[in-house]
């Protein structure tokens, strides 16, 4: 059975910085483009980034230049690099393939982003 698996949020000051990760299994993230998505309080699930099998990335505009997708296909990770976080960047982040599919979707790591 497929799954995904998320880490790495917490709570940061705005400025600061997190590193997400996300566990998946081998059957799909070879092979497939995979994409960082967040639902902020009160909104609708949105993408942030995707990268690609091979590694080319595209990112929402409100998050270029301050965060960075990147991928090991050896370890079967993703990873979403967070900079000057805003508290703007306050949600739940979910990775999942692009385009996403409901039986992907895992529990999330919350990014609470606050002084």
């Amino acid at each position: 059975q497929v799954q995904l698996v998320e880490s790495g949020g917490g709570l940061v000051q705005p400025g600061g910085s997190l590193r997400l990760s996300c566990a998946a299994s081998g059957s799909i993230f070879s092979i497939n483009t995979m994409g960082w998505y967040r639902r902020p309080p009160g909104k609708q699930r949105e993408l942030v980034a995707t990268i690609t099998s091979g590694g080319s990335t595209n990112y929402g505009d409100s998050v270029k230049g301050r965060f960075t997708i990147s991928r090991d296909n050896a370890k079967n990770t993703v990873y979403l690099q967070m900079n000057s976080l805003k508290p703007e960047d306050t949600a739940v982040y979910y990775c999942n393939t692009y385009p996403n599919y409901d039986r992907y979707w895992g529990q999330g790591t919350q990014v609470t982003v606050s002084s």
